[in-house]
């Protein structure tokens, strides 16, 4: 699903602003305890809401709240008695799912008012919420949950937490963190780390933070093995490359998720790693025959069936040896939604199409039409249709001209409802807004992130020693970043880190239109300086270009090993960019952008010992499992 991204301008009348800035193996070796036992799918609030209570009184239960009981355990008969009382239109209703920005919209706005109207004229089943505050989108769902007449299902991508959508926030022109949910990096770091325990962990603390703002939907985790290097859209999204690696973790990820009350959701299925197209942007087509297909890309999936996953989400990817065809995306395939999904796998939880605004979908069929087939292939849930009554109309109608019986249409009606049920929401289904600040991006959770983060950073390239470095206080270090523009916070805590241990610290900032006499004065000061360190905050979508690196920055790190200048090479995303950049002296492996990576990488550079290693190849470079442990001390005064 497309990111949202709010444009920035650094000059202007306003003196103040807020920008969200938000974004669809291992070793083996390290013996650890094993999460918690597998048990069932979601809770089962007990309590009648109290309408007349004090706001916020119909919260969600207490994390410490009874054992989560059994999907196929009976409920008490409503999701059946009010399908029973739905028309046709209502029904399709249910199925349908838009998007909503997760900003601060007062009643009267227009952000505010088009979702009322599509809740009370549509009557949508649920939403998708994207980049906002936490306290602004648990009021903002409380909102929307009271507008609507059926308790709505609301999801999020929360893929590296809940922080993924509900962090981000930068208050200007002081360029001040505002705070938000949990993030973690991103799921390749958890592959980095090789730890289950850490994987279960993620998904129990991003159900947590998702439940206390009224997120049921957490969509991850995100099964699809990334065994192309040139992927311009899964990349670190990924566990990694190893297909058992990718099914154990993700299955400890949907345990903690959905021992936590939540509904974790395997995605993009049949798998979206090999593949060297965008799907937001055209269709890609996966040549692999079923043998390999079921050796790799299908494992995780499989494995997550097994495990109980409560929801999965369809790729916007061709695959003709599962569905004959090179022009059907999975998601209006029924040979890969139907016949393999459901019948051959087995899976019998609610099935999400991906965003249908997607250029893989909406460039290619009518909008009313690729709803139509994505109902007909299998899905439950429409996500994200361009024009919400044209899906609902064109459902429909394709009910009125018998394309799809009325039983189908029930079939996932009562299946959504159903959901809603085993959650309680029709007993309650706001949250204690009181609440949010006692769980959501609390302490305890982000030193989770921070081990994470601390345990997945990768050395692959250490020549001469270099490091780890000393910190001598009177060396003269230049760091430079290289980030988007949009990207405020790339560089400011790694800086910060550094700065404690090197006073005298020299920052510079690069984007992509850097103009060449600047890296030509920065080579200047890089000869004048004991060290330089150069930051890529580049990201998978980033590295969707022909050239992933501007050739200025390829340049520059050529000329410090030409001219013999001690430099460390941070990737903060991408882990791909060696090829861009093969001489550099050391090389070092952060994973994202995120504060605890910045964080993370920069205690790495002066420690002795880092743990890291690659749950991918580097082709013709490293190997699965490769990784450096640095020597205990470097002699250079650095």
């Amino acid at each position: 699903m497309r990111p949202a991204f709010a444009p920035i301008s650094r000059f202007g009348p306003v003196l103040t602003a807020l920008v969200l800035v938000g974004g669809c193996a291992g070793s083996g070796s390290r013996s650890e305890p094993p999460p918690p036992p597998v048990t069932e799918m979601v809770p089962v609030v007990d309590a009648a809401p109290d309408r007349t209570a004090a706001p916020g009184a119909d919260a969600p239960p207490p994390a410490d709240a009874p054992a989560p009981r059994s999907p196929d355990a009976p409920g008490d008969g409503w999701a059946e008695a009010t399908l029973a009382q739905m028309s046709l239109r209502q029904k399709v209703g249910q199925m349908i799912m838009p998007f909503v920005l997760g900003d601060y919209a007062p009643e009267g706005s227009p952000g505010h008012d088009r979702i009322v109207r599509m809740l009370e004229e549509q009557e949508i089943g649920g939403l998708i919420v994207s980049v906002g505050s936490p306290t602004d989108v648990a009021l903002k769902l409380n909102d929307f949950q009271r507008h609507s007449r059926l308790p709505l299902l609301v999801g999020a991508d929360m893929e590296s937490g809940a922080g993924f959508r509900l962090r981000g926030a930068v208050h200007l022109p002081g360029n001040v963190p505002l705070g938000g949910a949990t993030e973690f990096p991103p799921p390749m770091a958890v592959g980095a780390t090789g730890s289950a325990e850490l994987a279960y962990e993620m998904g129990r603390i991003t159900a947590l933070e998702a439940r206390a703002v009224g997120v049921h939907v957490p969509f991850a985790p995100v099964l699809d093995v990334n065994s192309n290097p040139d992927n311009p859209i899964i990349n670190t999204r990924s566990f990694g490359e190893q297909p058992r690696e990718v099914a154990r973790l993700g299955a400890a990820f949907i345990r903690g998720v959905q021992e936590h009350g939540a509904i974790a959701t395997a995605k993009h299925f049949p798998g979206h790693g090999d593949t060297e197209t965008d799907s937001h942007l055209a269709l890609p087509v996966i040549r692999s025959p079923r043998e390999h297909l079921d050796s790799v890309e299908l494992v995780p999936f499989r494995a997550a069936v097994e495990s109980g996953v409560g929801a999965i989400m369809t790729a916007h990817i061709a695959v003709p040896s599962l569905s004959g065809e090179e022009e059907t995306p999975s998601t209006l395939a029924e040979g890969v939604l139907t016949d393999l999904l459901r019948r051959d796998l087995g899976f019998e939880g609610l099935l999400f199409t991906d965003a249908m605004d997607m250029d893989a979908i909406d460039a290619r069929f009518p909008r009313g039409e690729a709803s139509v087939r994505a109902v007909i292939a299998g899905a439950d849930v429409v996500l994200m249709p361009p024009s919400v009554p044209e899906a609902a109309d064109a459902l429909v109608d394709a009910v009125r001209q018998g394309r799809i019986s009325e039983a189908r249409i029930d079939r996932s009606a009562l299946a959504i409802l159903r959901v809603k049920e085993r959650m309680g929401l029709h007993r309650q289904r706001t949250v204690d807004l009181d609440r949010v600040g006692r769980v959501v991006g609390v302490p305890s959770h982000e030193a989770v992130a921070d081990d994470v983060a601390k345990r997945s950073v990768t050395l692959l390239r250490n020549r001469g020693d270099l490091l780890p470095l000393l910190g001598t206080r009177s060396a003269r270090v230049l760091s430079v970043s290289l980030r988007r523009d949009s990207d405020l916070m790339a560089g400011r805590t790694f800086d910060g880190v550094l700065r404690n241990r090197y006073p005298r610290l020299v920052t510079a900032t690069l984007t992509r239109d850097t103009r060449p006499e600047i890296y030509r004065e920065l080579a200047l000061d890089a000869q004048r300086s004991d060290l330089v360190v150069v930051s890529l905050y580049v990201n998978w979508s980033q590295a969707a270009s022909d050239e992933p690196l501007p050739e200025g920055i390829t340049d520059f790190i050529a000329e410090l090993e030409r001219s013999g200048t001690p430099h460390v090479v941070v990737s903060f995303g991408n882990p791909y960019l060696l090829r861009e950049v093969p001489s550099s002296r050391a090389y070092l492996l952060a994973w994202s952008g995120a504060e605890t990576s910045q964080r993370a990488a920069a205690r790495a550079l002066f420690e002795g010992r880092l743990t890291g290693r690659m749950p991918i190849q580097l082709p013709s470079w490293f190997s699965i499992g490769d990784g450096l442990i640095a020597a205990p001390l470097a002699g250079d005064g650095r």
